[in-house]
């Protein structure tokens, strides 16, 4: 049975298109990916399931976050081709979606350990801020130990995030993300690791048997002041928080 995230293509594709090995995109994406990303950025013109602003249509309303989406085509054990298709981060305040293949580890579960760690931290931080106010209750030892106790719980609560994440390479080898930044040379992985469109769609195609032939990123939104990227262009993967993650994944 296909997976219900594996999407096929609306052409159809001939056996020269097929690539003979693994290609990541550069500036120009497989000819696969050319279609399968046209195919995603038809559906989100069209798409009524969610909202969210990308900057794109000036009566959208919220704040304007652009995003990063990743195609990635596949081969099933039939033989079939198609794509499967990701977007980093979070979208529309959520990161589970019908069309898309769903997160390695899913944050925003409701009562998840991270929801309760970071009311947590919200309650010590409004703490230090009443205190650092009320000048007749002014206790500069008290704020400094709930500073340091504010700090040791949001490095706990990163690592324990970091933890849930347990990447697989094609062998179907997992490795944790911490053993892999560590190995890269990091003391820990940058926040956010894990969560970006390549190692999501690589995760999914390796857990249900799918072969990956090709992937490409491109940008969909306005861009951020502070960046290059631009609506609709291609991207490689980040090298910060992905690179030493493909290396893994794509690696034996």
């Amino acid at each position: 049975m296909i997976s219900s995230h594996f999407i096929s293509f609306k052409v159809p594709i001939t056996e020269e298109l097929i690539p003979s090995r693994f290609t990541l995109n550069d500036h120009t994406p497989h000819p696969l990916c050319l279609l399968a990303a046209e195919q995603v950025q038809d559906y989100l013109k069209t798409q009524q399931d969610w909202q969210h602003n990308f900057g794109l249509n000036p009566h959208s309303k919220g704040p304007v976050i652009g995003k990063m989406f990743g195609v990635l085509v596949a081969e099933t054990p039939h033989k079939e081709i198609g794509f499967l298709a990701a977007f980093s981060g979070k979208l529309a305040d959520s990161n589970t979606f019908a069309y898309f293949v769903p997160p390695i580890f899913d944050l925003l579960t409701e009562n998840s350990f991270l929801n309760i760690g970071m009311k947590e931290l919200t309650e010590m931080t409004e703490e230090i801020r009443r205190l650092e106010i009320d000048l007749e209750e002014l206790d500069q030892a008290k704020i400094k130990t709930l500073k340091e106790s504010r700090r040791n719980h949001s490095i706990h609560l990163q690592n324990k995030i970091f933890d849930q994440y347990h990447l697989l390479n094609c062998a179907g080898v997992p490795k944790s993300l911490i053993s892999i930044f560590k190995e890269a040379g990091y003391k820990q992985p940058p926040a956010g690791a894990g969560e970006c469109a390549a190692p999501k769609l690589l995760q999914y195609a390796f857990q249900h048997e799918l072969k990956p032939l090709a992937l490409a990123e491109f940008w969909w939104g306005q861009s951020p002041k502070s960046a290059t990227w631009k609506h609709q262009n291609f991207y490689m993967p980040c090298k910060e928080k992905c690179q030493p993650i493909l290396l893994h994944m794509l690696g034996n």
